[in-house]
């Protein structure tokens, strides 16, 4: 008999990680409980100070297997839910999914250290200092890259998988910061925002409490 999968995860205001596998899970259609680590937890710390993006946090426990790191998990989640096509049929829009989505995983440090996730806030007029600059602009081309290869109206077609998941945490940053973006990202970004799940995480996210401190970390 099956048994209901826990998910460990950490702060839904700052852990973008977390959203990231949150998310996977819920696009998979699996279902589970939620484990939050407090905001004292190491693992929950090392995860919002970005020191490495494979960490403990998020983790995934379902019929006896435990599986973290993101890609990880996104990879188990493809193998047991087939139907939810959380990567592509075709293979080579699967192998473009799992390159842009370890380019994800592996990069973007300059981006995601000097706009950290934060859904409560919004920072209008923004100034993102060139190296963060350089990161939005390569998502930016990845996404448009994606949305014309595919047709939109996600990154790989008719509905959110993987890469979506992914770059999900970047929108939210996009919208806190206030950065510029043409029309087809704009659009894209609204897109991701309008996803049950991704309003169901927000809701939760804006209800967190205050105490819980921004990242300890210079920026």
């Amino acid at each position: 008999m099956a048994t209901k999968a826990v998910l460990t995860i950490s702060s839904k205001n700052y852990g973008a990680w977390s959203l990231r596998g949150w998310l996977l899970a819920k696009l998979a259609g699996l279902e589970f409980t939620e484990k939050v680590i407090s905001p004292d937890d190491p693992a929950m710390k090392a995860e919002m100070l970005l020191l490495a993006p494979s960490m403990l946090v998020p983790s995934l426990q379902h019929n006896g297997v435990k599986v973290w790191d993101t890609l990880a998990i996104a990879e188990y989640l493809h193998e047991i839910r087939p139907g939810a096509r959380m990567l592509p049929a075709d293979v080579k829009a699967r192998a473009h999914c799992r390159a842009i989505c370890g380019e994800m995983h592996s990069g973007f440090s300059s981006m995601r250290s000097s706009l950290p996730m934060n859904l409560k806030a919004h920072f209008p007029n923004f100034k993102v200092w060139s190296r963060a600059q350089a990161d939005i602009d390569r998502v930016v081309d990845i996404w448009k890259e994606c949305l014309a290869t595919y047709g939109g109206p996600y990154l790989f077609g008719k509905q959110p998988c993987t890469a979506d998941a992914m770059y999900a945490p970047v929108v939210t940053r996009f919208l806190t910061y206030d950065v510029a973006l043409d029309k087809v990202c704009a659009a894209y970004c609204k897109r991701i925002m309008e996803l049950p799940a991704m309003k169901e995480w927000v809701a939760a996210a804006k209800k967190e409490p205050d105490d819980i401190d921004e990242l300890d970390a210079e920026f």
